[in-house]
């Protein structure tokens, strides 16, 4: 892919993060095959649930909001849940996938990940991308 086209799908995953629920964390993600997106998704609480941005974060000990699901997660879902295909597709997503995001990631089929900004913990998720072979690329450091 050329990079006007990484740069679209950029812009897309950003817009879609606009649409997150919990303040912490705007995240958005796209999958895409051929071109086309197939599939969105932003952190936000589950549906029917009550969002951090309504009623405060939900930490763990380590300081990490647990009542959101994850963007790529979501978009993993949305795709699911309208029978859609995401095999050896490409996910653009605005922050490097976390370690349970990851494992999702290769167990959904997704061939490459496109990466807006790392993330600080993402070491294990470039690990097991790479024993995988899922190319990933970082576009800001």
């Amino acid at each position: 892919m050329n990079r006007d086209i990484n740069k679209y799908f950029f812009d897309i995953a950003k817009v879609v993060a606009l649409r997150s629920t919990c303040n912490r964390s705007l995240v958005g993600a796209i999958v895409v095959k051929n071109k086309n997106i197939l599939a969105t998704g932003y952190n936000g609480s589950s549906s029917g649930l009550e969002h951090c941005i309504d009623v405060g974060c939900e930490l763990n000990e380590q300081g990490s909001c647990i009542r959101t699901v994850h963007a790529e997660q979501n978009a993993i879902i949305q795709a699911a849940k309208n029978g859609v295909s995401i095999n050896n597709a490409i996910m653009y997503v605005t922050l490097f996938p976390c370690y349970t995001c990851a494992k999702i990631i290769i167990n959904a089929g997704i061939k490459e990940i496109y990466v807006l900004k790392d993330y600080h913990s993402s070491q294990k998720s470039k690990e097991i991308f790479k024993k995988i072979n899922i190319k990933f690329k970082i576009y800001e450091k």
